[in-house]
């Protein structure tokens, strides 16, 4: 049987998992010319390919390697930065840069940002009910609530975050969007030019006055008398504010409209939502059937041969996390929405040496976020079809029009 998929077809961009499935039952280590690499969508083979050293994370020096040199010289901020960032790295480099970031992003850091997570939850359902009753909950709620924590994590003002997110947006452009904009290169190089100058001074700020947010944790981190660079931290300080809001922004955004396509479990929700327990598993749950990792892009690092197919140095290959989230030889009924499922080993946040950091810390926004809502809204309702992005990296909404009324 052929299967072809086309990432950017309308309708796979709206549901991916008919056509992943396919895959997944007929070839399941799928070459793909629209995409240019390899597509996985089996849970063993992408838990061990997330393990194993022939799937590399270092794609971006190999990707700029082979601009033409101008072209090149004109992105030298998005180059040099990038290639700083953990996920874009192998061991050792990778061992070096997340043992560092480590020693700041601790479970006493998230414990400490319990308060001011629920402080800023609360404020922007507050927001909400001001507004009345029809909202765009990704830019009104899901984009601000793990923009405003990240942020302050990282001690950067909750008056500089509008700012933040523009550059983030031209940045996400770069290395989310599948849509090919002519500018996107030339307009990431300029946001990551000026998040550098950004993060240069915060930097320095902190290393002449430290404080208890998690850019001084990593200002003062040692390992084995070793410290990162200022171009490293601003590097980790990038990677942090980009990735700790981007997933987290879907989490809420596909979870909800998940809770939206499920009445009678958002109803249960809402009636026991002072149960930790339930809120926990709801939001797993989340992350599993319709999380914010469609897939993760690796490039072969050697030769090597993969259910008989012949995968060849330097290919692309796309870790379809989403499928596995839903191979049948892993969850029971795996397309059915059940907040209360007891056995869910999903691979949203990745697995291994680059399992999200901020892994904890999304799934803490969306258990205080979920409970909220619920609790202070009522006749939640789609005002509109939702809008999903065209990302082949992230799973997410660019648009989620609600109406609703207060509770």
């Amino acid at each position: 049987m052929t299967v072809i998929f086309d990432a950017r077809d309308a309708a796979v961009i709206a549901n991916p998992y008919p056509s992943l499935h396919a895959l997944m039952e007929h070839d399941p280590v799928h070459w793909s010319d629209k995409l240019g690499g390899w597509i996985l969508t089996r849970y063993d083979h992408i838990r061990q390919s997330l393990r194993d050293p022939r799937f590399s994370s270092d794609r971006m020096r190999p990707f700029f390697g082979h601009m033409p040199a101008e072209t090149r010289g004109e992105l030298k901020e998005l180059d040099a930065n990038m290639q700083l960032w953990a996920v874009f790295n192998d061991p050792p480099i990778h061992t070096r840069l997340r043992g560092l970031m480590n020693k700041a992003f601790t479970t006493r850091a998230l414990e400490a940002m319990k308060p001011r997570i629920e402080a800023i939850v609360n404020k922007l359902v507050d927001d909400l009910l001001a507004k009345g009753g029809e909202v765009d909950f990704i830019q009104d709620f899901a984009y601000p609530l793990p923009a405003h924590v990240i942020a302050s994590m990282l001690g950067v003002p909750a008056s500089d975050v509008e700012l933040l997110k523009h550059w983030s947006d031209d940045l996400g452009a770069f290395v989310l969007t599948s849509r090919m904009s002519p500018d996107k290169y030339r307009n990431a190089n300029t946001a990551l030019k000026e998040m550098n100058e950004y993060f240069t001074a915060l930097v320095e700020e902190r290393r002449r006055k430290p404080g208890d947010d998690v850019t001084s944790g990593m200002v003062t981190a040692e390992q084995r008398g070793d410290f990162l660079s200022t171009e490293e931290l601003v590097g980790a300080c990038v990677l942090l504010l980009f990735a700790g809001h981007e997933t987290t922004t879907h989490l809420l955004g596909n979870g909800l409209l998940a809770l939206l396509k499920h009445p009678d479990q958002l109803a249960e929700f809402r009636d026991q939502r002072q149960d930790t327990a339930l809120a926990a598993s709801a939001v797993e749950e989340m992350l599993r059937w319709d999380g914010p990792s469609l897939a993760q892009v690796r490039v072969a690092a050697e030769d090597f041969e993969l259910e008989g197919k012949q995968l060849k140095k330097r290919d692309r290959i796309f870790q379809m996390l989403c499928a596995a989230n839903r191979d049948p030889r892993v969850f029971t009924d795996p397309d059915r929405f059940d907040m209360r499922r007891k056995q869910n080993p999903h691979l949203t946040f990745g697995y291994g040496i680059h399992f999200c950091i901020g892994a904890p810390l999304a799934s803490l926004e969306g258990q205080a976020a979920f409970p909220a809502l619920l609790g202070r809204l009522k006749d939640i309702e789609l005002a509109a079809a939702p809008d999903w992005s065209d990302s082949i990296v992230v799973r997410g909404l660019n648009s989620l029009k609600i109406s609703y009324s207060a509770a």
